[in-house]
């Protein structure tokens, strides 16, 4: 997730990293005791952290979908194929001319 340029370091932060710098620059503006100065740039840095940890939420939450869209489509198969597969086993009934348990004693 590197990317070249100005917004590399921010990329190379893993998730847990920048939440917890965004965590710790939020703590500081809300104390106070900052200069504007240092608290546009705390306020500048905490915009960058949010930004790579929705670009970490995203690709996670992108992930998921996929995953479940590759399970959804897996268990869509699989129902496809049972259902072809008892289809073949009641034409292969109806081929003998008996439906199955015809001809069982009642007990």
């Amino acid at each position: 997730m590197v990317k070249t340029g100005e917004k590399s370091t921010e990329t190379a932060l893993g998730y847990e990293q920048a939440r917890d710098e965004l965590v710790e620059v939020v703590r500081r503006l809300e104390t106070g005791g900052t200069t504007l100065e240092e608290s546009l740039a705390l306020w500048e840095r905490g915009e960058e952290l949010a930004q790579v940890c929705r670009r970490w939420l995203d690709g996670a939450r992108a992930r998921l979908d996929a995953a479940l869209a590759e399970r959804s489509d897996a268990a869509d198969a699989a129902d496809t194929s049972e259902a072809a597969g008892s289809g073949r086993s009641a034409r292969s009934a109806d081929a003998s001319g008996s439906a199955p348990g015809e001809g069982e004693a009642a007990g």
